[in-house]
């Protein structure tokens, strides 16, 4: 797949999940906004209804005691059921209409009162005498009326807030209210003068869930119709609003979790795309430089064997002895790239195929330093060995052992620009053996160093076409290190140099 077309392919997933994202975050939003309104418009109905609830028992107090004597105040335990007090309320109303429906009547159409006596009085007088003697009865009931409500008027600003409301009756009349108006939240309030002093206060054990409580502040002035420079306003909070308009919100559960696990899997597919891309380039860099590697010997043997064909060219001994070490040389470096080529096979099998003895780790450095020193030092460089490790005993795989060490070391002259300084060293640690190998050359990038152990991956400068390999070697170092139960470390600089530290366990520390 080209660069394009999956970048194409991405910036079209990002942008179908940034539209999913932004609608389901919309839909989320508008239903908790439609919830919240809901559930105030409730709240502030039903402190509307307690408010007016308390004002119209005051009045209907009032009144009983001065119209008909009797002292409301002892028998308030009574009245503490909101069933009750809209009961008597209603009948109260009933009782006015009827009286004023009756007093109508007979204002319209006055009774006659006829006499056996005759000439003492007339039907028109009768009823002149009726009218009148109704009016001076309703004039006086509208005068003591207008007097006790002109009392009562002119004593509230005067009276306090806690003589006005019983605040415990209060509480019953605001809970039940509350649920009739569908709000079922613990809740606690409190009354609070224009300056926002605290008159009362009724707070109840209930966990604080909201971050911001000032939110959750419901007001409403008591006797609303009142003018009174002693006004009074009850304050609700609903402490766990939030967590009710949550819950309300279940059913958008499913969909937010669906959202969710789309998301994962888009970055699990860029991810995927991403790596198979990075696969594809890799294995392209290592067909390329599997064939430039087989490429060269086999056209020198070619060549060679076109010689040995061609009549022209003389067929002296020494011309067959230097074709035939070409050809020797050639393929001799064609096996060998062969070889690195199967080893491959190691990293597509689970169990080891390894070989493991018992063998001396400084010897066996030693001669593989003493095969090598004549690499290093024809190319002016020079290789120290400080082998300290006093118990050098572990079990190994001697061959693939040795190509580690080989692959370390080939790798530092390789990537080596000046003579090459290479230093070896083992030492023992918490009885486990510790190996060394150290160079000055040109180092390993910070991006690099996290990479340079996965099959195919070479760094930048290895694609010079004066250092040639498959982005194997270090891959095959980590496997067969990972096989002896060891751990390998790498601490590189650019332009001074890298080192490699493996760690295997000796003899004594080994579990098989």
């Amino acid at each position: 797949m080209k660069r394009t077309t999956i970048w194409i392919l991405i910036i079209f997933m990002i942008l179908t999940l940034v539209g999913l994202i932004v609608i389901q975050a919309r839909f989320v939003r508008v239903n908790a906004e439609m919830i919240e309104n809901q559930f105030n418009d409730n709240v502030q109905r039903g402190l509307y209804q307690t408010v007016s609830l308390v004002e119209e028992n005051e009045a209907l107090e009032y009144l009983g005691q001065t119209l008909e004597g009797v002292d409301y105040s002892e028998n308030k335990n009574k009245l503490l059921s909101m069933d009750a007090q809209n009961l008597k309320l209603k009948n109260n109303i009933d009782s006015m209409a009827g009286n004023l429906k009756l007093t109508s009547e007979q204002l319209n159409r006055p009774t006659i009162r006829l006499k056996t006596r005759h000439g003492l009085s007339t039907i028109e007088e009768t009823s002149h005498y009726l009218q009148e003697k109704f009016k001076q009865n309703f004039s006086r009931s509208k005068t003591i009326l207008d007097q006790a409500v002109f009392r009562w008027m002119k004593g509230i600003d005067e009276k306090d807030i806690s003589e006005r409301v019983n605040f415990e009756e209060l509480n019953g009349i605001l809970e039940k209210v509350l649920i009739n108006n569908g709000v079922n939240l613990p809740f606690t309030y409190s009354i609070v003068d224009k300056q926002g002093k605290v008159i009362y206060s009724c707070h109840k054990d209930i966990p604080h869930e909201d971050a911001n409580i000032q939110n959750n502040i419901y007001t409403q002035k008591l006797f609303p119709l009142e003018e009174s420079n002693k006004a009074a306003y009850l304050q609700v909070v609903f402490p766990t609003k939030q967590n009710f308009i949550l819950s309300s919100m279940n059913l958008l559960l499913p969909s937010i979790a669906l959202v969710t696990l789309i998301l994962c899997i888009f970055i699990v597919a860029i991810i995927i795309i991403f790596r198979q891309k990075q696969l594809n380039n890799m294995k392209n860099d290592f067909v390329n430089n599997m064939t430039h590697e087989f490429k060269t010997p086999i056209s020198t043997i070619s060549l060679a064997s076109q010689m040995l064909q061609d009549p022209g060219v003389g067929k002296t001994p020494e011309t067959l002895k230097q074709i035939s070490k070409v050809i020797k040389d050639e393929t001799k470096r064609l096996s060998f790239q062969v070889e690195k080529v199967l080893q491959m096979a190691i990293f597509e099998k689970d169990k080891s195929m390894l070989k493991l003895n018992e063998m001396k780790i400084n010897s066996l450095i030693a001669d593989i330093v003493s095969n090598f020193s004549l690499k290093v030092t024809s190319k002016g460089g020079k290789i120290t060995s400080k082998l300290n490790a006093t118990s050098d005993v572990a079990l190994i795989d001697e061959v693939h052992f040795t190509n580690v060490i080989f692959n370390l070391m080939d790798n530092a002259l390789k990537y080596c620009d000046k003579p090459l300084l290479l230093t070896i060293e083992t030492w023992n640690e918490k009885e486990n053996l510790y190996i060394s190998i150290e160079d000055n050359g040109i180092g390993i990038n910070k991006d690099d160093l996290k990479r340079i152990f996965e099959k195919f991956y070479r760094v930048s400068t290895g694609n010079l076409h004066n250092v040639k390999g498959f982005g194997l070697g270090l891959a095959y170092v980590k496997k067969i290190i990972t096989e002896h139960k060891g751990t390998i470390k790498v601490e590189s600089e650019i332009n001074i140099g890298t080192k490699f530290i493996i760690t295997i366990p000796t003899l004594k520390n080994y579990e098989l």
